[in-house]
């Protein structure tokens, strides 16, 4: 079957299809185009053989396209809203005409995420033309909010019936640029702390060791909260964390990484504490960041005890932490210790975990490495966010994340691309994973 889907994607105009996607604008943050996009939306999943609706969120709709089949019940999960443009003096051609230089296809949304999805689009495409049906029931779900947060997608996922498994492709391959197979990723909890001093900027030298400095009392606030060997000290923050199981740790360790030279890009003379961590073991644990630190002066940093300073924060999570657990928990710190510090609690994402004990985990992987020809990394948990709490906790059911963009396909930026080569074996590698799941049934 592989070498006729290989056939199929060859005798097809397939970076075409992708090329009229990009030159549909979907900005959810302005609005620009996603009415239109919407309707496009649904023409690509009824062509490739789904009953297609739009899902009424209170927001901009979700588009969902279901058929049916005999094997498990497959959720693919993907969003057809895109960043702004940005500066259009940064592109090399316009954001959204599509143009393809060194086999890459340029333009707002190819990786993130029209292209990802329309891979999986296309691989049941195939396997309707090549089959006649469809070896798996499918619901395929895109979001049309990702970009501002999926504020509302557990109002579509609550239509969309109990599936078995999701599926996303989205984000980049292995940093080693090697196909990967990502399991789940960590949460967040964005967050100020808010300290007040006087009524107004008072002079230093007239009002030093007389007015109170608040710059004093949130440096202060911020060291009860993390001691120097990078232990987090709020009470409560890390309850109901697991430890890594034993899949876990097995997959991390395999990950490739060259922590010498990677340092060495940043200009670091070392990671951060604690010690005795390994460099992706860092990115599957809980942390406090503190984001920036400043004083409302202007920026012009004048010789006097300022009348506010704020720090902006963040926490990323794992599984078994919540954004309202770990917010309450440092709201009672701060209340604590510095009682007079506003907690300001901001964008927030849960965590999601699907272990790699799961038993669809080594399907997905062996298909994966038929469909590209090579066996892909398992990395247990992305170290960023993405809204995938709301599928695998809100259906409680595994997610399996199948990226099908480069490493450097500089999605929110300027010049946005996707390799080609990577997109039309993606069309391959999907189809092989509807297959993989029904032979397993």
């Amino acid at each position: 079957m592989i070498e006729q889907l290989r056939d199929w994607v060859d005798s097809q105009d397939l970076a075409g299809e992708l090329a009229d996607w990009i030159s549909q604008p979907s900005v959810s943050r302005t609005g620009e185009g996603m009415v239109e996009a919407a309707a496009h939306g649904l023409r690509l999943l009824r062509a490739s053989g789904l009953q297609a609706r739009e899902v009424e969120t209170g927001g901009w709709p979700a588009l969902v396209g279901t058929a049916d089949g005999p094997g498990p019940h497959v959720l693919i999960y993907g969003h057809y809203d895109v960043q702004p443009a940005g500066p259009l003096e940064l592109w090399t051609t316009p954001p959204f005409v599509p143009s393809i230089r060194d086999g890459r296809m340029y333009g707002r949304g190819t990786g993130d995420n029209k292209g990802q999805h329309l891979a999986q689009l296309l691989g049941l495409r195939a396997l309707r033309d090549l089959t006649g049906g469809f070896p798996c029931r499918v619901t395929v779900l895109l979001d049309g909010e990702e970009e501002i947060g999926s504020p509302n997608l557990a109002k579509a996922v609550r239509q969309v019936g109990q599936p078995d498994l999701v599926i996303w492709s989205d984000g980049p391959v292995h940093d080693s640029g090697r196909a990967c197979v990502v399991l789940g990723v960590r949460g967040i909890l964005m967050f100020e702390l808010r300290a007040r001093g006087a009524n107004r900027p008072l002079h230093s030298g007239n009002w030093g060791g007389v007015a109170p400095n608040p710059a004093w009392t949130l440096v202060q606030l911020l060291a009860t909260m993390r001691t120097a060997d990078g232990t987090v000290t709020v009470p409560g923050f890390a309850d109901g964390v697991a430890p890594l199981t034993d899949g876990q740790r097995a997959a991390l360790a395999d990950l490739p990484v060259d922590v010498a030279g990677t340092l060495e890009e940043i200009g670091a003379a070392g990671m951060e504490p604690p010690a005795g961590l390994g460099f992706h073991e860092r990115l599957a644990t809980p942390t406090l960041t503190v984001n920036s630190l400043s004083c409302e002066d202007s920026g012009d940093h004048r010789a006097v005890i300022p009348d506010v300073a704020i720090a902006r924060c963040e926490a990323r999570l794992v599984g078994g932490q919540t954004p309202e657990q770990v917010a309450d928990a440092i709201r009672r710190h701060v209340a604590k210790y510095a009682p007079d510090v506003e907690f300001v609690p901001g964008a927030a994402m849960t965590p999601s975990t699907t272990l790699p004990e799961t038993p669809y985990t080594a399907t997905i992987l062996q298909a994966v490495e038929d469909g590209i020809g090579q066996r892909p990394l398992l990395v247990p948990m992305l170290g960023g966010s993405l809204p995938m709490a709301v599928l695998s906790d809100g259906l409680s059911c595994p997610c399996y994340g199948v990226p099908l963009a480069n490493v450097d396909e500089a999605n929110h930026a300027a010049d946005e691309n996707l390799d080609l080569d990577l997109f039309l074996g993606g069309v391959v590698t999907a189809a092989m994973i509807q297959l993989a799941l029904a032979a397993r049934s």
